[in-house]
């Protein structure tokens, strides 16, 4: 092939090629040096406090170079407690045996997480897996549920891991090639409502909580366009969020509790996407 014809060709030497050659360099005092590695091949200059908005804008490069090779053009992400049990599975983050009840009972959602996540891929078929893809934070619990239900119907799926003090390690159900690693919170969460058309929302904590509300500002501010915001469990969220007490208060306007729908059944969040795109 003509090297006119590669794409991307330039007559400069590419990163990678120039890479090969200094690790051709013969060790000297001058060659292992640390001043002498290529910047951006140099762990300890690119983790340093300084370099931060450079791995600012690499972590959400990576991903969005993947996601764009992939051809993957919307996402329907599924956000849920971490400590989640499967059915009939351990409730090893109960502290007490209230929890272990309560986390058992609530044990009902990871099977809808799973149920929802395989309507979603099988609706992604039609698209070649470009349009509601299924993107999660990628650990256990409903998340697991979510990149499963995916992976029963062979589609592939997101998750979207971050590194934490006690380790979440990505479940086995990820595609992958899709299965990527976050360091800012910031970043990853850019990357949940990117390209995303609808949000599901299963019972959480902190966590769940804390991404539900920012996507709801967001669409509540103007700033991310109206899609789809689902929360599996009505008993749970009505208990756990008093919308209309925050509009009785006028802390929120009348009418933004109807940015949610509540459900209980897989079948019925997918029925309201459906409506919603007139799919």
């Amino acid at each position: 092939m003509n090297p006119n014809e590669k794409t991307g060709w330039t007559p400069l030497p590419h990163s990678d090629e120039d890479l090969e050659r200094v690790r051709s360099v013969p060790d000297t005092a001058q060659t292992t040096a640390p001043t002498y590695r290529l910047a951006w091949n140099d762990e300890e200059f690119m983790t340093r406090r300084e370099l931060r908005p450079v791995r600012l804008q690499l972590e959400l490069l990576k991903p969005e170079m993947t996601l764009a090779e992939r051809g993957i053009r919307s996402t329907v992400i599924l956000f849920g407690g971490a400590r989640l049990p499967e059915p009939g599975g351990p409730a090893w983050a109960a502290k007490n045996e209230t929890q272990k009840k309560n986390l058992e009972a609530n044990s009902r959602y990871y099977e809808e997480a799973r149920a929802f996540a395989r309507v979603c891929s099988e609706h992604s078929a039609a698209s070649y897996y470009r349009e509601f893809v299924v993107v999660t934070g990628g650990g256990p619990g409903v998340m697991e549920a979510g990149n499963r239900g995916a992976a029963d119907v062979g589609a592939p799926s997101i998750g979207l891991n971050i590194v934490l003090p006690h380790e979440q390690a990505p479940n086995p159900y990820i595609t992958p090639e899709l299965c990527f690693n976050f360091h800012y919170f910031a970043i990853r969460k850019m990357h949940f409502v990117m390209r995303a058309k609808a949000v599901a929302v299963f019972p959480g904590g902190f966590g769940t909580m804390d991404e539900l509300f920012e996507t709801l500002t967001l669409i509540q501010t103007g700033r991310m366009e109206r899609v789809p915001i689902i929360l599996f469990g009505g008993e749970f969220w009505r208990r756990a969020i008093d919308l209309d007490y925050l509009a009785e208060q006028g802390t929120i306007s009348p009418g933004d509790q109807d940015i949610i729908d509540f459900v209980d059944s897989a079948d019925d969040a997918w029925d309201i996407i459906r409506r919603f795109y007139k799919l």
